[in-house]
């Protein structure tokens, strides 16, 4: 007597595989949802931080105590004499916080010597690619004491893909202080800086801004991707085992 033994379904031998692909889509569209609430939360605070009144700059021998998570973004005013002559270019990569401005050119960061002698660098705003020059904006290089409404910056996280600055040339790639004032023998300063947002100077050059919050909010788009797939996959392999399983029954 011959016996059959009971050949096993196919689609069970892509059971776990499937199993693991639909519980990693299921992860990636929660992780998108997750990140979509801390995506808003960041957006409100973010908000409410350069919506309120400007505050009196804290003096410098608060500096040490000023922590980044709670402080930058916060709306400052202070009076500083512009130290013209030693200002630092920063290549003017697009910014979130900045829609008004577009096109090649450069931020403007010029050294502000406050009452106190201490000195803060201060973003005084965009100008297009061939007013990088001083001499090209005259109107804009103020002397005497201003007073300055900006917001405060903390330094950028340099990556490996951020060029190397080149102080010979008066050229930076990265928002970095520290850098800027050692290569112009500035001495200490502020270990933030302020993105200035008002006076406009005359000329109207280098152009201030108010800060805005424009952060991409796609999360809910990508969560609903994650989560179609998953339910593809679910139907996909649903339909595949059921036409496996009756071909397997037509065949016995």
């Amino acid at each position: 007597m011959t016996t059959h033994a009971r050949k096993r379904p196919p689609w069970v031998s892509l059971l776990i595989p499937v199993a693991l692909a639909f519980i990693a889509l299921i992860g990636l569209g929660t992780w998108q949802i997750q990140r979509k609430a801390w995506k808003e939360g960041l957006i409100a605070a973010l908000d409410a931080q350069l919506a309120a009144p400007p505050i009196a700059l804290p003096p410098a021998t608060a500096w040490s105590t000023l922590d980044r998570s709670r402080d930058e973004y916060r709306r400052v005013t202070f009076s500083a004499t512009f130290d013209n002559g030693k200002e630092a270019l920063l290549f003017a990569a697009p910014s979130t916080f900045r829609p008004d401005v577009s096109g090649p050119g450069y931020w403007i960061f010029t050294p502000a010597k406050l009452v106190d002698g201490a000195i803060v660098m201060v973003n005084r705003g965009f100008v297009p690619d061939g007013r990088q020059n001083p001499k090209t904006r005259p109107q804009g290089q103020i002397t005497g004491p201003i007073a300055i409404v900006g917001s405060m910056r903390w330094p950028d996280t340099r990556h490996w893909f951020t060029p190397a600055d080149e102080p010979e040339k008066n050229l930076w790639f990265a928002a970095d202080p520290q850098a800027m004032a050692k290569a112009k023998g500035l001495g200490a300063v502020a270990p933030f800086y302020v993105e200035q947002e008002s006076p406009v100077p005359p000329g109207g050059l280098p152009k201030p801004g108010k800060l805005m919050v424009t952060l991409p909010d796609n999360h809910l788009q990508y969560a609903l991707t994650w989560y179609g797939l998953a339910l593809v996959l679910v139907i996909w392999f649903g339909a595949w085992a059921y036409s496996s399983g009756r071909e397997q029954r037509a065949d016995a």
